[in-house]
């Protein structure tokens, strides 16, 4: 895997701190700072998610592959997944993240909320790697609700 980040450079009389990332697979990913009132030099311009919001948001795209994956290998009838993930992170350098939780909303037709639980499981315990090795700082949780639908 291959991944190409580049910053986007000075633009006007305001410094950019955004960021494009190529992928290997040939896609496009910007990311940018927030901005600083203090040291403006220093900060972005607010155009595109922050760096750990990218890898908050990764981590929440893996698990929910997982669990769709799971559920459907398990023949359940998926309609809809979506995963809110919410964290908080160390005060100070490396701001890793401390505390992850991740709700899952699973919506089909019939699926025993048993199985959305081991889904979830599965993917934390053995394939999501991200959440795994975001495991290594952060505590992770997990909540779920079902939909029929």
């Amino acid at each position: 895997m291959e991944c190409t980040v580049s910053w986007a450079g000075a633009t006007g009389a305001r410094s950019n701190m955004g960021f494009v990332a190529e992928t290997g697979s040939g896609h496009v990913l910007m990311m940018d700072g927030a901005p600083d009132t203090a040291k403006p030099e220093n900060g972005g311009q607010n155009l595109a998610p922050r760096p750990m919001e990218t890898v908050l948001a990764g981590t929440g795209g893996c698990t929910a592959y997982d669990v769709v994956l799971i559920l459907k290998r398990g023949r359940h009838e998926v309609r809809g997944c979506s995963v809110k993930l919410s964290s908080e992170r160390a005060m100070e350098d490396p701001k890793v993240f401390t505390k992850i939780h991740m709700h899952f909303t699973v919506t089909g037709k019939g699926i025993p909320a048993a199985a959305v639980e081991r889904a979830i499981k599965m993917s934390h315990d053995k394939y999501c790697s991200a959440s795994i090795m975001l495991g290594k700082t952060a505590e992770i949780t997990t909540s779920f609700d079902v939909i029929e639908g």
